[in-house]
């Protein structure tokens, strides 16, 4: 029950975080987070996932100027000691033998999804902030991440220890969005 608990705290308390302090993450704990997304669950095991680690200025800088114009997270891809770009192999998740085999053209989008949700609860348990960044022009980022053809760029996450606590956003109630039998 403790753990349970402990988890449930994690995914109430996480928080978008676009402010850090000028503090270095530790290596072990950037491992930490590498160790989550080693075990996201992933379409027929296939762990699509690569993760570009950036940690130079200059490389952030030049993201900063891949995002969309007036994006909230431009502080946080500069500002943020590591920005790990969730990258994923095409047509692997959602595939067996070349051949689609789910209603959607990649199911890539879901198995980065659940290994970034991976790396924003640890990170928040481990104390470090994190915001999921999609907003950008992606086929610039993989140019300038030098992705090969075969993968995608899906999200940058800017980490680091946090600079400020935002309040939690207002979330719908459960009756509203549970449907029993029928939608």
């Amino acid at each position: 029950m403790m753990l349970q608990q402990e988890l449930l705290r994690a995914i109430k308390e996480r928080r978008s975080i676009r402010r850090f302090q000028e503090q270095a993450i530790e290596p072990e704990k950037l491992q930490e987070l590498f160790e989550a997304v080693r075990w996201a669950p992933s379409w027929g095991n296939t762990q699509c996932w690569e993760i570009v680690v950036i940690e130079a200025q200059a490389d952030k800088d030049g993201l900063v100027e891949l995002l969309t114009p007036k994006n909230p997270a431009t502080r946080a891809i500069s500002q943020a000691p590591v920005v790990l770009g969730i990258c994923g192999q095409k047509h692997k998740a959602g595939y067996y033998n070349g051949e689609r085999k789910t209603k959607f053209e990649d199911w890539l989008m879901y198995d980065l999804g659940l290994a970034t949700q991976n790396v924003c609860l640890a990170a928040h348990i481990l104390g470090l902030g994190s915001v999921i960044v999609g907003s950008f022009d992606h086929a610039r980022v993989a140019g300038l991440l030098g992705l090969p053809d075969s993968y995608d760029i899906v999200a940058l996450i800017p980490i680091g220890y946090p600079a400020h606590a935002p309040s939690p956003p207002p979330r719908r109630p459960i009756a509203e969005f549970v449907h029993y039998r029928h939608f």
